[in-house]
């Protein structure tokens, strides 16, 4: 069992037909409970391939994923129906239903799960209402901004209360403003609801603020670990400078969004 562990990877391996070199090869990965956790890497690391993977969406090809300690590699279809209710996921295009309102979008992963229609009434109203778009309720995604597109994504991706939030580039093509509120939310959500989260992403300026500790990938493999502070400001990998490099930040500090101090990278 991995106690302290709410995501544990172990050697997980992903290859694709016609393709010579592996999308994932041997990757561990450890987030620890009630942490934020980044995974980052230029384009064609790895980092989609190792979300769709985490979340059961690909099937590796070898190694394991645990999930708020269960085995999720050895679940049947039908236990791991049961077993998603753990986890939540935010897609960089949010994939919201833009004939549902934004309740009925809350609403729907609750629906899916057979919950009773007061209790749906009640988490979807809560949800709302600690989101800060209770107003919008009976809206539709067309009409709200992208900065509320993400709050209703991730509203809905926590609607059955799950343990692990796994987020795909959150903060991609957002504005600064959007981006720091955003990024608010993420803290909220460890913070306050206990929620363990690992986000994807390139974006250095997320990492930095909000991660605990990140993972750089590079080719399908682990280059780099840590928490983010020893990471972000004394990469040990060409890699990871590389990346620093790539945006364009002349050091990691003015990365952080005004919002939240650089201390607050350093957390024990």
């Amino acid at each position: 069992m991995h106690d302290t562990s709410a995501i544990s990877v172990s050697g997980l391996t992903r290859r694709f037909a016609g393709t010579s070199a592996a999308a994932l090869d041997g990757v561990d990965l450890e987030v620890a409970t009630g942490t934020i956790h980044g995974v980052l890497g230029l384009s064609g690391a790895g980092k989609s391939t190792l979300l769709r993977c985490i979340a059961r969406l690909e099937r590796p090809d070898a190694g394991e994923i645990r999930i708020a300690g269960s085995d999720w590699t050895s679940l049947s279809d039908a236990e791991l129906r049961r077993e998603r209710g753990k986890m939540g996921i935010v897609f960089q295009q949010l994939h919201l239903l833009a004939s549902r309102t934004v309740a009925a979008n809350v609403a729907l992963p609750l629906e899916l799960h057979g919950t009773p229609r007061l209790a749906i009434v009640s988490r979807v109203a809560e949800l709302l209402e600690w989101f800060g778009i209770a107003d919008k309720a009976m809206q539709f995604p067309a009409q709200l901004s992208g900065g509320q597109r993400q709050r209703v994504a991730l509203a809905r991706a926590l609607a059955t209360a799950p343990r692990v939030l796994l987020a795909d580039e959150p903060t991609s093509a957002l504005d600064p403003e959007t981006r720091a509120s955003v990024l608010n939310t993420l803290n909220r959500i460890r913070d306050r609801l206990g929620v363990s989260v690992l986000i994807i992403t390139h974006d250095l300026r997320s990492t930095a603020g909000i991660c605990d500790s990140v993972t750089i990938l590079d080719a399908g493999r682990v280059v780099e670990t840590g928490p983010a502070f020893q990471v972000l400001r004394h990469p040990s990998n060409d890699v990871t400078r590389r990346l620093l490099a790539y945006t364009e930040s002349p050091s990691v500090k003015e990365a952080i969004p005004q919002h939240l101090h650089f201390e607050e990278v350093a957390r024990p």
